[in-house]
């Protein structure tokens, strides 16, 4: 007798269908044996484990949930290859769900667009743009076995937050369905006698997991009226219309699904004059007090609240209060717990910091009234120049604060909430390709986007015809539009170089195809096309290599990684702008002139070619690499997240309402030394990796920093210091729990990439 027949007496089940049936042994053997073939785990396990007593009349489904959790359960370091028996079976689970609407799983896959369709869930414009013999060679492409690429966690979430069900739930994506959606919508970008190749192109990369596209992109792409962008970066300039302009722009994107930037430097400080009567300013707190609210009020279309980061200058006179935001004690009144407050810091600080001298807050607005000019639209050079002409003017009052005072303050915050985030705002100017229409004020959400910003201002309410015509002077709203390389699957130079120019190409086409939920930032991404090209899976491909991440290996490593990534992104970026045209902005910029190679050291003789096609034919997107976090689509990927190390070699997760054992990739007894746990990881050798790839990328890095045993505040301090002294960019979150704890989640979903 076997465990099931031990276990189990003789009774009837209730099937998919809600038929009374016998119970059949062999069939629920037969489904475990096949979850388990070929991968390194015992089925028998599984039968025991379950422990299944079966009651009167219990359903199929019951028994196959059971299976899932118990498989999924028993994932662990000497046997991973659980995750995949869990994944197996909730395939058999979603097959037997869609067979019951399409004769086979992946059966007619033009009538599952058109159900879609016609309940509003799918544009449209899949089925007037391709014919029924595109949707032949769509159906004939689609290879279900790929569904075995897909770790537990991985198709749990694709199926729970990604695919497209119809409203009763019967009709609905599989994972292949998923793909070739996204792809034939992308494709929707290309000229016609063309967008079935690319469409196919498209679906390869998806769905062997060489690349993943941001959240909004594979959420929406194929939604009617989707919007495919991660996040955007607002600059409200200093009046009411301006700062609640910005508040509706911030929450018709919130609605929409994308996280935000935004930059008040511009506003006055508290105690700031407001038309000549002195002293009646509230400053910035209100502000971000109204965001903070904002944020809670509007979600990211009904699936968690909004996210936002507001970031301040170092030297604005409020910035004392800014740090205290998310702290438990003081004036509730002055507190933001719901927004992540981000510091923009010049090269200037970091020098008076290195000598211990003082350091001053100053009112924006105050300056621009007695000098004319604003302190805060300039960097480099002329920045220390104002900064120093400023604090020699005594008719422009200070506060003065020793340097190494406000630092401890900045890093008592880091400690107790994991903020504020850091852009070294010199460096990130220094290194803009377009310096030439513009400049940075400061970062999104998750730090990795760097890119030109401006005010949009109202300049007129005229009344015409009964209705009153609101006149803007657009400025500079940046756009994400995002997707990361899974360097875990696309490990080798052939892999990404065929990968790359695909990957480009299917950004470029998001922005064509994007439904912006504010002018100015339609406005904004035609000008630049600007895409962030990522990685996640960075962690597994130096395991692969035999790379241990504290090493000069490494480093070395990441540099030549980064440099071949970069090079065949702007090589496709270039070619696509000879087939499509340059973006608007090019000329004058660091592209045409050659200073963006110059300034990178690029100078052997494959890059001196390419600079020279860039000047002739220019590059279609005006910034190209951003490294996102991949939290969520990492997941998918079945890859580390982004290029931070892992927090443990399995851990368990609580994601949006499910509970899931996570594994390391690749893991076995011979590479489990080389998964070395995050904060167990000297963060040294974190900012010399940072500062190696931070050559190769025109934008930034989302760099997580970890807390660790051995770390003192001198060496606490040094971290940033050392960040910025190697040239990297910004630093997203300091990690302060311990490898006891649960790792904490990523707070925007919609900026992962």
């Amino acid at each position: 007798m076997n465990v099931l027949e031990f276990i189990m007496k003789p009774t009837k089940v209730i099937n998919r269908e809600g038929k009374e049936i016998p119970i059949d042994i062999t069939k629920i053997r037969a489904v475990i044996t096949k979850a388990c073939d070929g991968l390194s785990v015992d089925p028998m396990e599984l039968e025991l484990d379950a422990q299944i007593h079966f009651t009167d009349r219990i359903s199929t489904k019951t028994i196959q949930e059971t299976l899932i959790k118990v498989a999924n359960e028993k994932v662990s370091i000497k046997y991973p290859d659980w995750t995949f028996v869990a994944a197996r079976l909730l395939l058999h689970h979603l097959y037997k769900e869609s067979s019951l609407q399409r004769g086979t799983p992946y059966g007619n896959f033009r009538n599952l667009v058109s159900k879609l369709v016609d309940e509003g869930r799918y544009d449209g414009r899949v089925l007037n743009e391709y014919t029924e013999m595109d949707f032949e060679m769509f159906e004939k492409a689609i290879r279900p076995e790929r569904d075995l690429l897909l770790s537990y966690p991985g198709l749990k979430h694709l199926n729970d937050r990604y695919a497209i069900h119809s409203k009763d739930g019967k009709w609905f994506e599989l994972p292949q369905d998923t793909f070739m959606g996204v792809s034939i919508y992308l494709a929707l970008a290309e000229k016609p006698e063309s967008r079935v190749y690319w469409a196919l192109k498209f679906y390869e990369v998806l769905s062997n997991l060489y690349i993943t596209m941001a959240t909004p992109t594979l959420a929406q792409a194929r939604r009617p009226n989707g919007q495919l962008s991660s996040c955007f970066i607002d600059t409200p300039d200093d009046s009411i219309s301006g700062i609640f302009d910005g508040l509706t722009s911030f929450a018709k994107i919130s609605q929409n699904g994308g996280g935000m930037g935004v930059y008040l430097g511009h506003v006055r400080a508290l105690g700031s004059s407001i038309r000549d009567y002195a002293g009646v300013g509230s400053g910035v707190i209100p502000w971000v007090r109204l965001y903070n609210d904002t944020a809670v009020s509007v979600n990211q279309l009904g699936q968690r609240a909004g996210a936002v980061s507001i970031w301040l200058d170092i030297w604005h006179k409020d910035v004392i209060d800014f740090l205290d935001l998310k702290t438990n004690n003081g004036d509730e009144r002055r507190k933001a717990h719901d927004v992540f407050p981000g510091l923009c810091v010049p090269d200037i600080f970091y020098e008076t910091l290195s000598k211990g001298e003082k350091w001053y807050l100053m009112d924006p607005h105050e300056i621009r009234t007695k000098k004319g000019w604003a302190l805060e639209d300039s960097w480099g050079d002329d920045f220390d120049k104002r900064y120093h002409e400023c604090i020699q003017d005594d008719s422009i009052s200070k506060v003065e604060i020793n340097s190494l005072e406000l630092m401890g303050l900045i890093l008592k915050s880091l400690y107790e909430s994991g903020g504020p985030f850091i852009m070294n705002r010199d460096t990130v100017n220094r290194l803009n390709p377009n310096k030439h229409t513009g400049m940075i004020y400061s970062s999104n959400l998750c730090t990795e986007i760097t890119q030109n910003q401006s005010s949009t201002i109202r300049t007129s309410n005229t009344q015409v015809d009964g209705e009153i015509v609101s006149k803007f002077k657009v400025g500079d709203m940046v756009v994400c539009n995002l997707s990361s390389i899974n360097l875990g699957k696309t490990n080798t130079p052939d892999l990404l170089s065929e990968v790359i120019p695909v990957q480009v190409r299917m950004l470029d086409n998001v922005i064509t195809l994007n439904n912006l939920p504010v002018p100015q930032a339609t406005v904004t991404n035609m000008k630049y096309r600007a895409i962030g090209i990522g990685v996640s899976g960075y962690h597994q491909l130096l395991v692969q290599n035999g790379i241990d991440w504290e090493s000069e290996e490494h480093v070395k490593f990441a540099d030549r990684l980064f440099e071949e990534i970069n090079y065949h992104a702007i090589r496709a970026s270039c070619d696509l702008a000879a087939e499509r045209g340059a973006y608007p902005l090019f000329k004058g910029s660091d592209w045409e002139t050659g200073d963006y190679f110059e300034m990178r050291n690029y100078k052997d003789e494959k890059w001196t070619k390419l600079a020279s096609d860039v000047r002739q034919n220019g590059i279609r997107n005006g910034y190209l690499m951003a490294i996102a976090p991949t939290g969520s689509t990492s997941v998918i990927a079945g890859s580390t997240a982004t290029v931070d190390p892992i927090f443990k070699p399995v851990f368990t997760e609580e994601k949006k309402g499910f509970i899931i054992k996570r594994v390391a990739p690749d893991l076995n007894v011979d590479n489990i030394h080389l998964y070395k746990e995050a904060h167990s990881i000297d963060q040294e050798w974190s900012i010399k990796a940072a500062a190696a790839r931070q050559r190769h990328l025109d934008q930034s890095q989302s760099l997580n920093l970890y807390a660790t045993e051995a770390m003192d505040e001198t060496s606490f301090l040094n971290l940033y210091y050392n960040a910025w002294k190697l040239g990297v960019k910004t630093i997203y979150y300091f990690r302060n729990f311990t490898k006891e704890e649960e790792p904490v989640k990523e707070e925007c979903e919609s900026c992962q990439a």
